[in-house]
């Protein structure tokens, strides 16, 4: 399916457009893309990880729309088990099998989308923040960048079970791994600062609202232990971080210690006092304006930068082949 929208007023911007791809599994994975109109390339390309229990094409439209508008191309990809893509709802079985998915997507797209500074970016929200850092260590020199929105480096301990039921579910991982038994706080209502997005989550047939199925928070624990504990400091890619102040679902002051402990060079953190979780979707207007704002100019200028150091290769590169004749 293809669509063009304008962003609100004027002549098309963009083109939306979905397609269904097969992962190694034999499951039907949904894809969407927004795609800058018209014959000049896009500035770079943004590949969107979603967070636990959602999708992209209705959670991540905002996203979508707001980076095509701004010249970027932009693809994003339902995991198994959420959105339209096939396996049971909210069910993570293998969080790594999850992260091949996406990188076996991403990468065929990112070599097939030609852009103009041949740069392209991970935006991961919440869990796919987690996605995210995961696909930079299968591939350190692929990516050029990477934007984290609130990302599960950490789940905040107010969300953990006590560490009793933890080792009484791990025990029962084997038996009943599906089973919807984990007991939590509802993320949508932490998550999310207005009671308006919170109903249109809950009535979004794409998200899953049930508890967490007890093999899925198990991985999703074991995924954030490890990056908290091994992975941080591994992080060498240009990254933004963007994380509320207020988040009481992924912990902010281990975006703070990713910030400090990472080797990358080309690094910046952004806390937003009083903000909540889900900083691209369930804040007011002016603060998702603001949000936006930030990691816009943020891949604009690594965007830009690298534009000026290709002409500046290709301008040594014909000096160079003048001077030889």
């Amino acid at each position: 399916m293809t669509s063009s929208s304008n962003g609100g007023h004027g002549e098309a911007v963009y083109e939306y457009q979905e397609e269904y791809v097969r992962n190694s599994r034999g499951m039907k994975l949904f894809s969407c893309a927004w795609v800058p109109k018209g014959n000049t390339p896009p500035k770079a390309v943004v590949f969107l990880c979603h967070g636990y229990a959602v999708e992209c094409s209705v959670m991540m439209r905002g996203t979508g729309e707001r980076l095509a508008s701004a010249g970027f191309a932009v693809y994003g990809l339902d995991y198994e088990g959420h959105g339209r893509s096939d396996g049971l709802r909210g069910y993570v079985p293998d969080f790594h099998a999850l992260v091949a998915d996406c990188d076996a997507f991403f990468v065929s797209k990112a070599t097939a989308t030609h852009s103009r500074s041949g740069r392209r970016f991970l935006l991961g929200e919440s869990m796919g923040g987690a996605v995210a850092i995961l696909l930079h260590r299968a591939r350190p020199d692929f990516w050029s960048g990477a934007v984290l929105v609130a990302p599960m480096c950490k789940i905040a301990d107010d969300m953990k079970p006590h560490p009793v039921v933890v080792n009484i579910l791990k025990a029962m991982t084997g038996i009943i791994p599906t089973w919807k038994i984990v007991p939590t706080k509802d993320v949508v209502d932490c998550a999310h600062r207005l009671q308006e997005k919170r109903d249109e989550i809950r009535g979004n047939p794409y998200c899953y609202k049930g508890k967490p199925r007890l093999k899925t928070a198990l991985e999703l624990l074991k995924v954030s232990l490890d990056i908290e504990a091994n992975l941080l400091h591994q992080v060498t890619l240009p990254f933004l971080i963007v994380h509320g102040g207020a988040d009481k679902v992924t912990d902010p002051s281990v975006s703070e210690l990713m910030y400090q402990s990472a080797a990358s060079q080309d690094k910046t953190l952004k806390l937003y006092p009083g903000m909540w979780h889900a900083l691209t979707f369930g804040e007011s207007p002016d603060n998702i304006h603001t949000v936006f704002h930030d990691i816009i100019s943020w891949l604009d200028q690594r965007t830009e930068d690298w534009s000026e150091i290709e002409q500046k290769a290709r301008h040594d590169d014909q000096q160079q082949l003048h001077g030889n004749k």
